[in-house]
């Protein structure tokens, strides 16, 4: 089972929304989501609350990519999250998601005995190609007690 298919059968938000994990790697995360009208806003584009979710869900999917090894001795946690809206999203938007730490780092800091965090950048999309979106999620790794 892919990253992709674990989280879209094990987290109940990203089924509700119909996310499709494209590609989950520990380099690159790619989720869409779907152009569904019960998703949209007063513009007829997807809701502000779920291009949140889709782009917290590639942040995700990148975690787990990228420290799913690590999974036996600490948690990964969101930390914080900021978005920016930038353009019109219609139809159906894309995010994509990129560490903006080395993962050896993170690591090594766990290793050491500490709680890494780190940011993940996400950037959303129209079918044009256009930047409907930008965000940023910190993520720690919770030691295991």
């Amino acid at each position: 089972m892919s990253v992709g298919e674990m989280l879209a059968a094990t987290v109940p938000m990203a089924r509700t929304l119909g996310l499709e994990f494209l590609e989950t790697t520990p380099e690159r995360a790619v989720v869409r989501l779907p152009d569904r009208s019960d998703y949209h806003n007063h513009v007829g584009g997807p809701h502000a609350g779920a291009m949140f979710t889709l782009a917290e869900s590639a942040s995700g999917a990148i975690v787990i990519a990228a420290f799913g090894d690590q999974l036996t001795r600490a948690v990964p946690l969101a930390v914080k999250a900021e978005i920016g809206y930038k353009k019109l999203a219609m139809g159906v938007v894309t995010a994509t998601a990129t560490l903006g730490r080395p993962i050896a780092d993170v690591v090594a800091e766990l290793d050491a005995g500490g709680r890494p965090e780190f940011p993940v950048e996400i950037a959303i999309t129209r079918e044009d190609g256009a930047v409907t979106g930008e965000m940023s999620v910190v993520w720690t790794l919770r030691p295991n007690k």
